[in-house]
């Protein structure tokens, strides 16, 4: 089966398992403001706006070209959802500010901040899926901005936010680690989590249940994506008080 295929056919799939996600949202809050860690090209960007009245949405991705595309898109968006807040920046988020190195790959929603283990069987299968060599499979390493969710909600003037989404192929727990002030003021987070070790991202999944827990937060939803080791995940905040 060729790439193009394959990933054709896991968007399909993806797009149910995303509607699940849309209809726990739907029944459980009114999701007005939204920070999106990991924007890609958009797509939790437009997945919100097509479901919910957005007061506004800020989206991160630190990879030029991803960044590029989006910015292409931004007028377009603006004008079809005049009454949303729509702000993009191109840098990372973490638990401190600094410069680092983005892996950017053949596949451009896996590029990661962490190394990469070529030794795994998960990343021996998906450069076999993908038909590209081990030496291709990293496109570049690209130097990129990383600072805190916290200097944001200060820079920004932010006093909270409904959801916290996080998509960064095994950085999450640092971006979560850049929070620490302002967990308070954020009602859901929603985050992927890969259990397979392609990714050399040195923590388990419970460290971040445990950092979440301890901050008062409860898991309230779990799925599985469809042929992956990837679950989703949505906590919630036990005392956030609706704003």
């Amino acid at each position: 089966m060729f790439p193009s295929l394959i990933r054709f056919v896991l968007n399909l799939l993806d797009l149910v398992y995303q509607k699940k996600i849309i209809n726990f949202f739907k029944k459980n809050s009114d999701i007005k403001n939204i920070v999106d860690v990991g924007g890609h090209r958009g797509e939790t960007i437009k997945m919100f706006l097509s479901n919910f009245s957005l007061k506004s949405i800020f989206s991160f991705e630190p990879s030029k070209k991803n960044f590029e595309y989006m910015s292409s898109q931004l007028d377009d968006l603006r004008n079809k959802n005049k009454s949303t807040k729509i702000l993009i920046f191109n840098y990372g988020l973490g638990e401190k500010n600094f410069k680092t190195y983005l892996n950017s790959t053949a596949e451009s929603s896996s590029s990661t901040i962490n190394s990469i283990n070529k030794s795994s069987k998960y990343y021996k299968k998906k450069i076999k899926y993908l038909m590209v060599s081990d030496a291709h499979y990293v496109v570049k390493s690209e130097l990129i901005h990383i600072k805190t969710l916290d200097n944001f909600f200060e820079n920004e003037s932010i006093k909270y936010i409904d959801l916290l989404k996080i998509d960064t192929e095994g950085y999450e727990l640092k971006i979560l680690k850049g929070v620490s002030k302002n967990f308070k003021n954020i009602n859901y987070i929603y985050f992927e989590h890969h259990y397979n070790n392609m990714i050399n991202k040195n923590y388990v999944f419970s460290d971040i249940h445990y950092l979440l827990k301890n901050y008062n937060f409860r898991q309230v939803f779990k799925i599985k994506m469809p042929f992956r080791k990837t679950f989703e995940y949505i906590y919630q905040n036990n005392l956030y008080i609706d704003n």
